[in-house]
């Protein structure tokens, strides 16, 4: 029974991350903070550790996500977060998410915008390719209080 309902409480967790990814997408939250970025890696990372031990395995995910159709975007999800480990913990997991709002902050100023999440997916496309990497576009200039 424990292991319905966690299946169900990990497929809801896929659902609303790909939910969460559409939105930035679709600019219903057209920035994000780091602190939001690690808070939204606590959340999922709760919902993954089904057994409440403080530890995630790779083999948990894997069957949860298939039990829900194991949609590609949730077999990369789990790839991105797990990458080579077995398991993770919460600080791992928090590591991972921080990487990589760290890689989408092009201009370091501790937000990612819609236009600098687009800008550094264009960017690993490229390097995926093998195509040298075009420079970020300049950030938008700030407008001036007078």
């Amino acid at each position: 029974m424990n292991r319905i309902f966690g299946a169900i409480a990990l497929g809801a967790t896929l659902i609303s991350a790909q939910a969460i990814a559409r939105k930035h997408e679709g600019g219903m939250m057209d920035q994000m903070t780091r602190a939001q970025a690690q808070q939204m890696a606590d959340s999922m990372f709760q919902r993954f550790d089904l057994n409440h031990d403080g530890v995630v395995t790779r083999q948990e995910a894997e069957q949860i996500a298939a039990q829900f159709g194991g949609s590609g975007h949730a077999e990369r999800m789990i790839d991105r977060l797990f990458g080579t480990n077995q398991s993770l913990t919460l600080q791992q997991a928090e590591a991972v998410a921080l990487a990589r709002f760290d890689r989408e902050d092009l201009n370091h100023d501790g937000v990612v915008t819609q236009e600098e999440r687009q800008q550094a997916r264009a960017l690993a496309r490229a390097q995926g390719a093998g195509q040298p990497p075009a420079p970020p576009a300049a950030p938008a200039p700030v407008p001036q209080n007078q």
